[in-house]
């Protein structure tokens, strides 16, 4: 899932980045409101966190300008400013969460997952797609019983299509979800991961579920029998 992240501190913002990024997001990192309404109107991103104070357009103009241009990404305000006032004014203004610094990171991760699993079809942290299992709390997968380890962007790409199950991908989707903006697009990179991820599960020669849809991209999809 893709996350722009819209914070101008020198050190929080990348350390943030980069703690998300272990969680398997692809992050885009963002350092003023201007930069933010821009980006967040080219890319689809999955979620947007916002800090207020910023250089430019500050936060609440952010969101009421991505509201006002029919924006519907989740936002959650990432903020200093904790007065009732402040909070009454983002969640007036359209943002979905209000999170206060300083914060937990264990707490911000699940208030994202929550976010995240509203503008999905599953309704709790295990994805599960015939006898794959995916926790998103825990970032476990399974087939059957058997453990398999991905690495981060592998993760994220399976993340992505189980969400999306039976759904026609195009690379192109999977690119703007899936990597960060400063990533190169190319489908060969895709098809190379995709490649990976079906090694993997199906380690056991267990049938394939990723299939390929000619001169468009890929679908989780049952096996034809």
């Amino acid at each position: 899932m893709r996350i722009l992240l819209v914070e101008d501190h020198p050190s929080l913002g990348p350390d943030l980045k980069r703690s998300l990024e272990r969680c398997h997001y692809a992050v885009d990192l963002s350092i003023d409101g201007d930069d933010a309404v821009h980006l967040a109107l080219v890319f689809p991103y999955d979620l947007i966190i916002l800090d207020i104070l910023l250089p430019g357009l500050n936060g609440f103009e952010v969101c009421r300008q991505l509201r006002t241009r029919q924006s519907n990404v989740p936002i959650l305000f990432l903020t200093a400013l904790e007065g009732v006032d402040d909070r009454v004014q983002g969640l007036d203004l359209g943002a979905d969460d209000y999170v206060t610094k300083p914060f937990d990171f264990r707490e911000l991760e699940a208030r994202i997952r929550a976010l995240l699993r509203r503008e999905s079809t599953p309704k709790n942290t295990v994805l599960k797609f015939m006898d794959i299992t995916m926790d998103t709390s825990t970032h476990e997968v399974r087939r059957g019983q058997r453990l398999i380890r991905l690495s981060s962007k592998e993760y994220t790409l399976l993340d992505f299509l189980m969400r999306r199950p039976r759904e026609v991908l195009s690379r192109t989707t999977i690119a703007e979800h899936v990597w960060d903006y400063d990533a190169e697009h190319l489908s060969n990179v895709i098809d190379v991961y995709v490649g990976y991820v079906r090694t993997k599960l199906c380690a056991d020669g267990e049938p394939n579920v990723i299939q390929s849809v000619r001169g468009i991209g890929y679908q989780l999809k049952e096996p034809e029998r």
